[in-house]
């Protein structure tokens, strides 16, 4: 995994976030989620900052920057005629680094469920957010206050 043994040096050094921040952190992600399930690609892209960066054990770059991350979302392949894709994150921790920023980790599962079929787990991952602080709202009165300035998306079995 790219940056792993900087991020466990990192973490050894970090504690965890106090609980009213690691609420407004699961209430960013339900929402993000909820964007990207619900086809809000550009919306979805915003919550992250401008220069920030989407990476998977699969690419051979990072996406770099909201615009791009707006057109990579906009392009990825739709999911079949009938078939409705969610994304469960589970198991977050979240820590704060002594630079003061904050880290999460998380897994990830996207679900994909075709008319009349049973849900099939589509992919299973792993996954490391660094989170800046965007001012306490998120311009839709939400609360949740968070950008993501990087994401990196370990898939399992790769």
């Amino acid at each position: 995994m790219r940056h792993a043994k900087e991020y466990a040096e990192g973490r050894a050094r970090a504690t965890p976030v106090p609980p009213a921040e690691y609420a407004s952190i699961q209430r960013f992600y339900a929402r993000q989620m909820r964007l990207l399930d619900e086809g809000e690609g550009d919306a979805w892209a915003a919550t992250f900052t401008e220069d920030g960066a989407f990476d998977q054990s699969s690419f051979a770059e990072p996406v770099r920057g909201r615009a791009a991350i707006a057109a990579a979302v906009r392009n990825r392949p739709a999911a079949p005629v009938g078939t409705v894709r969610r994304h469960w994150l589970g198991l977050p921790a979240a820590w704060r680094f002594p630079d003061g920023s904050v880290r999460t980790g998380y897994d990830a599962l996207v679900v994909a469920t075709a008319t009349d079929a049973a849900p099939q787990i589509r992919l299973s991952t792993s996954c490391q957010d660094v989170l800046v602080a965007d001012g306490g709202e998120d311009g839709e009165g939400n609360g949740d206050g968070w950008l993501v300035k990087h994401r990196y998306v370990g898939h399992d079995g790769q």
